[in-house]
């Protein structure tokens, strides 16, 4: 979470939109990720220049020579944030409404891209010169700011707390993942470098984005030196869906900024027939919104053949398998009501789940994970698709901490079962012997087909109670009976003090 000094700077950021006319939330937020993006492109091009340096590789800057935007040539070193702040007030905005918009909005050359799509309707509704100049030097104390946090993910903190000024991003299912449980998903599947990774409810792209930055920290040699690879890495290998533009957006620039040259995000309702995509990806990471549930008709019909249901989460957990290649897996977040829903559709998908592909874990989380926002309890499901079966034991992880406090504060704590996690699950082989008393277990899938397909942790955790000794009844008795003696003694004595007055 963002430390108090970075939030009142964020805070006096919107200030400045506020008092400069720019009221609407949605407008504030829109305008400052376009603003973010256009400083971390800089970032971003004179890390990978250096990089290259270093590596004796040959980089093409963005910002390298000339370029023709709106009938003029324009020195493209002059659209680097590192320029522009430091030109007046008039010259700054003149170059970043005539020219550095325009650029980034035609970033990626191939107009037929997501990325052109979603960036058309782009507006900079900045309104003078003035507002600007503030508005550029507060985020340049915002990043200083976070430069000295020294926090991978103070970045994506900050856009939590842009979304939380949202009054209706809870509705529209707009708030983050946290970070930590991204990467810990992302860790657990541990993306390969031809992988094809889709995110159907990516929002800010958040799960690619991690996925992205695993993959270069991991498996740099095999990704970014390897031609194929890096072509694939750059172009095919990330795929997102969402029904809010300014999402779109968001998630577009975020992929872009962090290398991806051209994102695929796209604008779909991925349980409808708008979404097409079967039999096609490797690799799934997803939070999806449960928003509850939708009408049969607008539901794609083959979601609909292993259980007819209009819940969201049920509904979800088949796209995925359908949108699988054989031989996929997936890793997703569901409400707990997933693991023990008594419907016949919560049975059947967790039978599909269970009977005709391979459930590796469960990992129930406490229910403080998304707080401030929601409370819901949840839990992490890892499974394969293999369309024949193949759940033999299934790994159970009750996580108790996360490494921030389960309150609203969300206050960064020592106790954090993350990277036990990880670990355990990398070793599902040393697991055998663990007792169900134990935070960690298996069990085989005969128990949970007894038990109704139930994947309810508290179905199968053995919990130890002490055993505790009482007095005997006779001396509790006598003990009470001394307390009313004292209590009467004490009643008479201020009884005695009130008449003598």
């Amino acid at each position: 979470m963002i430390t108090g000094e970075l939030k009142n700077k964020i805070d006096s950021l919107w200030q400045i939109f506020w008092t400069g006319g720019l009221t609407n939330p949605l407008d504030v937020i829109e305008q400052m990720t376009y603003l973010m993006f256009i400083h971390d492109l800089d970032q971003t091009d004179t890390t990978h220049k250096q990089e290259a340096m270093m590596l004796g590789l040959e980089y093409k800057s963005r910002f390298e020579g000339k370029e023709e935007i709106n009938g003029r040539v324009v020195d493209k070193e002059n659209l680097k944030w590192s320029t522009f702040r430091d030109m007046g007030p008039d010259q700054m905005y003149e170059t970043v409404s005539q020219s550095v918009f325009p650029f980034i909005k035609g970033l990626d050359g191939d107009q037929d891209s997501a990325y052109s799509t979603y960036m058309q309707d782009a507006i900079f509704k900045v309104p003078t010169p003035l507002m600007l100049q503030k508005i550029v030097t507060a985020m340049d104390g915002i990043y200083d700011k976070m430069e000295e946090s020294k926090k991978d993910d103070t970045r994506g903190d900050v856009y939590e707390y842009l979304l939380s000024k949202l009054s209706t991003a809870g509705v529209n299912g707009q708030f983050r993942t946290p970070r930590h449980i991204i990467r810990m998903m992302v860790e657990l599947m541990d993306p390969k470098p031809d992988d094809l990774i889709c995110d159907p409810a990516a929002g800010t792209s958040g799960f690619l984005v991690e996925s992205a930055d695993y993959l270069k920290e991991n498996k740099k040699k095999d990704v970014l030196f390897n031609p194929a690879n890096k072509k694939h890495f750059m172009n095919a290998m990330f795929t997102g869906f969402d029904m809010d533009r300014t999402m779109l957006r968001i998630g577009a620039m975020n992929m872009m900024a962090h290398g991806i040259e051209h994102p695929n995000i796209e604008y779909r309702d991925s349980l409808t027939d708008q979404n097409p995509d079967r039999d096609r990806y490797s690799l799934i990471l997803a939070n999806p919104p449960f928003k509850g549930s939708l009408d049969y008709e607008s539901v794609s019909n083959d979601l609909l053949e292993t259980a007819k249901t209009k819940k969201t989460e049920l509904l979800f957990l088949e796209l995925f398998l359908k949108m699988l290649k054989s031989g996929g897996r997936a890793a997703c977040i569901v409400p707990d009501g997933v693991l023990f829903g008594s419907s016949k559709a919560h049975k059947a998908i967790r039978k599909d789940l269970i009977e005709n592909n391979k459930l590796r874990a469960v990992i129930s989380m406490p229910s403080g994970v998304f707080k401030p926002y929601a409370g819901v309890s949840t839990a992490v499901l890892v499974f394969d698709k293999t369309g024949y079966g193949g759940t033999d034991n299934v790994w159970f992880y009750d996580m108790k901490a996360d490494g921030f406090s389960l309150d609203d504060k969300r206050s960064q704590v020592s106790d954090n079962d993350i990277p036990d996690i990880i670990e355990r699950f990398k070793h599902l082989d040393n697991e055998q012997e663990r007792k169900r008393t134990d935070q960690s277990f298996l069990v085989p899938k005969e128990e949970i087909v007894k038990n109704d397909y139930d994947l309810s942790i508290n179905k199968y955790k053995e919990v130890v109670y002490e055993k505790v000794e009482y007095e005997p009844t006779s001396v509790i008795l006598a003990k009470i009976n001394d307390l009313q003696k004292e209590i009467e003694a004490g009643l008479k004595e201020l009884e005695k003090m009130l008449n003598e007055e």
